[in-house]
């Protein structure tokens, strides 16, 4: 998701500057802004879905070990 608004947004830039549109070229800067957070946002919710898996597992080895 972030990577292709990201790729979008530079593509509005580039045009922008070979067009001398300052306002194609803005909007095609805030679009890569946004999906350079977008990229963050994914990031970060695919380590905390790993936490949350590591997580589990440790719990599963818990309440194995207090069944013995």
């Amino acid at each position: 998701m972030g990577v292709m608004e990201q790729a979008k947004g530079k593509v509005k830039e580039a045009a922008g500057a070979l067009a001398d549109d300052d306002a194609l070229r803005t909007e095609g800067h805030a679009q890569a802004d946004k999906g350079r957070e977008e990229f963050k946002e994914d990031e970060a919710r695919a380590k905390a879905k790993a936490h949350e898996k590591k997580a589990e597992m440790h719990e599963k080895k818990q309440e194995l070990a207090e069944e013995s």
